[in-house]
């Protein structure tokens, strides 16, 4: 191409082409630099001063090179040789996108167009040179880059960190950069699901600080959002009809903004929510990207939840196992006193001396109360011998209120609200009735100026599944069949969650000292648990407790009760007993009740030791065992094979470790009767009537 080429319309009088091309390289939008052979920059026009940031006067003398990154110069250069014995246009689109560096030190993605000028006799080159990064399918595509690399950066946070909180005050932060917003926060759901509470945030209004409580009326932003949990983009505050906004946000200037609830399967958690001072066009990949956010933030909160449950779980498990190892020694113990108590109380010296029979009856009385903290230390560890049969609740509650309205304050109005028809549920009478009696008297003691107790009974078809309770059990170790809930609600003063998180651990209490064991609650805890159902809590500082009790429905009809009319009160004299008891003060006694029976008694300390009396062909018409004898055979091997070469012998196995009992009446034939230390000497007589009555029904002449 030369200079014939061109063609042109006659330029108007006094305007000369030298002028219209120094003109239009000036005008012209994209940079443009003129360079030499040697790479020298000759000129430079103004839109490469914008685009590159150095001054008109600093381009001439430069390298070209030197606006090129320094990793690839060595290529660049290599290019530009090759190029300068080789020339030829290069048009802009045709080859890959470059990187342009500034005076700055920032990159700037471009595309380069070169024009060799050789062929006009001008030994130039032209580079004209466009910013890409101003592109609309460009801009979309950092933007995209922008929202991955800070959710990848949360990502990495929540592999890293086992802390929740971390992830929460971290999140607002990458949301409002890389939205490039002014205002992020996150806000958490209440336990009682009244309001939300902002956990963490940047840029926050005024009035919208750290712990600031915003309840989820149904006119308000919260509320709506619990209504219709999806992303909400609200694109106008001024416009906005939905819900009423906070007044605080229009006077912070703020415009728009999205929301977006954290959720785990279908359970809202919180919100992510963001606002702009400046009106903006929120589109898809805003709302995908704040949606990843939520999904890693409720995925976090959802494992440090699962996480504490479990280690909530295991503690409790570990205290149970150390309480029911403390009670069977106790209970070893605490027979051995009472027992050598009835034996004082029958002396003629004490029978005769008045003060000496107080004395007995006082520790009498106080081995009583021992046996019941075991029996309390028992059930939270759940290892207590439960008699589970049908019990209507409407009657039990009604009857548990009369007594209530007896003995509490006359200030507290006591409520019964029983769903109709609900149906009985299988469970120990006495457990139920001593639990249900223990939240009442927490109750009470919440309400120290009165109050109202509501007692409330309706069939659900599962147990609890909610996170945020003090307790939750496994689906899976539930039996089949419905359940029954039964609350008792009051008004009085409320847990905070670090009292409620621990309420049904034993020995805790918040009560003075002399006032409480600590085992009120984990006693319910323990016999729920044993019954196969649920207790939760929900409580919150001035808004009351609400203790559920969720028991499993009676499935099936239970067994016949035992007629106690039928079963002998009296031992029939002469009976020949086998004992077999390791613990030699414990023996003792029991020798001593036995020896006030008539019996006439075969006393071992270990099952090898029975197995003898038995294979030496004497008669024995009971069979008394402990389980645990020691590093030796157990009572319940002893019995089956006492059994399985006398069959009409009598089996009455001991025990004050509960759990034992528990495993043998799971395994034990119907008629293997079972007493659980520490027991009376009436205890033990109505015991032997009882396996010695059963024995003759499965054993008939």
């Amino acid at each position: 191409m030369n200079r014939s080429d061109f063609t042109a319309h006659p330029l108007p009088a006094g305007v000369d082409a030298h002028s219209v091309f120094r003109s239009l390289f000036g005008a012209y939008p994209d940079a443009m630099l003129l360079v030499d052979s040697a790479g020298v920059i000759v000129l430079a026009n103004p839109a490469a001063t914008a685009l590159l940031g150095y001054g008109p006067d600093e381009f001439p003398g430069m390298n070209v090179d030197q606006l090129v990154p320094e990793s690839i110069r060595p290529r660049h250069a290599a290019y530009r040789g090759a190029y300068v014995h080789n020339p030829q246009p290069r048009p802009m689109g045709t080859q890959m996108d470059l990187v342009a560096m500034c005076k700055d030190g920032s990159e700037v993605m471009v595309e380069i167009a070169l024009s060799p000028l050789q062929e006009h006799g001008v030994p130039l080159v032209v580079a004209s040179i466009r910013d890409i990064g101003a592109y609309p399918r460009v801009q979309k595509a950092l933007q995209r880059a922008r929202y991955s690399e800070h959710l990848a950066q949360l990502g990495r946070l929540a592999v890293d960190e086992r802390d929740p909180q971390v992830l929460v005050e971290h999140a607002p932060r990458l949301a409002a950069a890389a939205l490039q917003l002014q205002v992020a926060l996150v806000s958490l759901l209440e336990t009682d699901g009244r309001g939300f509470r902002i956990a963490s945030g940047v840029g926050l209004p005024p009035n919208q600080k750290v712990g600031t409580r915003v309840p989820n009326t149904a006119d308000a932003l919260p509320g709506y959002l619990l209504e219709h949990p999806q992303p909400l983009v609200m694109p106008d505050y001024a416009q906005e009809r939905r819900f009423e906004l906070p007044a605080d946000l229009i006077d912070a200037g703020l415009t728009c903004g999205i929301v977006v609830p954290i959720s785990d399967r279908g359970r809202i958690l919180g919100t992510l929510t963001v606002h702009s001072h400046r009106p903006q066009a929120f589109g898809d990949d805003e709302v995908r990207f704040l949606e990843s956010l939520t999904t890693l933030l409720a995925t976090s909160l959802q494992r440090a939840q699962a996480e504490e449950a479990l280690n909530h779980s295991q503690r409790l498990e570990s205290v149970g196992q150390l309480t029911g190892g403390i009670a069977h020694d106790f209970n070893n113990l605490l027979t051995v006193i009472q027992g050598n108590l009835q034996f004082l109380e029958d002396t003629a010296a004490i029978a005769t001396n008045e003060h000496a029979q107080r004395l007995v009856g006082a520790a009498t009385h106080a081995t009583r109360r021992a046996a019941e903290l075991t029996g309390k230390l028992l059930a939270f560890s759940r290892r207590q011998v439960l008699q589970p049969e049908a019990i209507e609740i409407g009657p039990m509650l009604r009857s548990l209120a009369d007594m209530l309205r007896r003995t509490l304050d006359q200030r507290v109005q006591i409520a019964i609200e029983v769903e109709p028809d609900c149906p009985s549920v299988l469970a120990d009478p006495v457990q139920l009735e001593s639990a249900l009696l223990n939240v009442a008297i927490n109750a009470r003691d919440a309400m120290p100026d009165g109050g109202s107790l509501t007692f409330r009974a309706a069939a659900v078809d599962r147990l609890p599944v909610d996170p945020g309770a003090s307790d939750v059990f496994p689906q899976a170790d539930a039996p089949p069949g419905g359940f029954v809930a039964i609350a008792i609600a009051d008004t009085g003063s409320g847990m905070p969650d670090d009292v409620r998180e621990r309420a049904f651990e034993p020995f805790f209490t918040t009560k003075s000292s002399g006032r409480g064991t600590g085992l009120g609650l984990s006693t319910v805890y323990g016999f729920v648990k044993q019954s196969h159902g649920a207790v939760t809590i929900d409580s919150a500082p001035g808004a009351g407790t609400t203790v559920t009790l969720v028991i499993p429905q009676l499935g099936a009809e239970p067994g016949a009760p035992v007629d106690e009319a039928q079963v002998a009160e009296a031992v029939p004299p002469g009976l020949r007993i086998l004992l077999v008891e390791d613990d030699a003060p414990v023996r003792a006694v029991a020798l001593g009740f036995l020896a006030t029976l008539d019996a006439t008694v075969t006393a071992c300390a270990s099952g090898e030791e029975a197995m003898a009396a038995l294979e030496s062909g004497t008669d024995f018409d009971l069979l008394l065992t402990d389980i645990a004898l020691g590093a030796g055979m157990r009572g319940t091997e002893l019995a089956a094979q006492a059994q399985a070469s006398r069959p009409a012998l009598a089996v009455l196995l001991v025990s004050g470790f509960s759990a034992e009992l528990i495993d043998a009446d799971r395994v034990a034939p119907l008629d293997w009767e079972l007493l659980p230390k520490p027991y009376s000497r009436n205890d033990l007589a109505r015991a032997i009537a009882t396996a010695i009555s059963q024995a003759s029904r499965a054993n008939p002449a």
